[in-house]
């Protein structure tokens, strides 16, 4: 029990410095694509290559268009003891939804092909307007 009070002290720790951190980078009316990848039986997920492959290729292909990139490592899902809801989580943050449209159209077969590199995961894609 101890343990695991620990534990949840340290997650929240991380995400309380994690969201400090990310409100310099980000400003309302920005665009917000959040790409989850869920979690069930038989689902893989290689964080080394989304986070030192996939991720910085993507910054490549958008160059300045891409203002920020977030990547998040499920851990726990409501308790310590439940399973994660969702393996990762990545955040690609643009200034307008036509920034995004313009750098991902051109460039969407070579980002969709590179996802069975790293994950055997059908991701869920949502765009948001960041108002807070």
């Amino acid at each position: 029990m101890k343990t695991n009070i620990l534990l949840l002290l340290f997650v929240i720790s991380v995400c309380f410095t994690s969201c400090q951190q990310g409100t310099s980078l980000t400003k309302n009316g920005m665009i917000k694509v959040t790409i989850l990848y869920p979690n069930s039986d038989g689902k893989t997920f290689d964080m080394d290559y989304y986070s030192q492959k996939h991720m910085p290729m993507l910054k490549g292909l958008f160059g300045d268009t891409l203002k920020h990139l977030a990547i998040d490592q499920g851990i726990a899902g409501r308790t310590p003891d439940e399973p994660i809801p969702y393996l990762a989580i990545g955040y690609l943050y643009f200034d307008t939804l036509a920034d995004y449209e313009k750098v991902f159209g051109p460039n969407a077969k070579q980002i969709i092909s590179d996802i069975p590199n790293y994950t055997n995961i059908q991701p869920l894609i949502q765009i948001s307007e960041i108002i807070q």
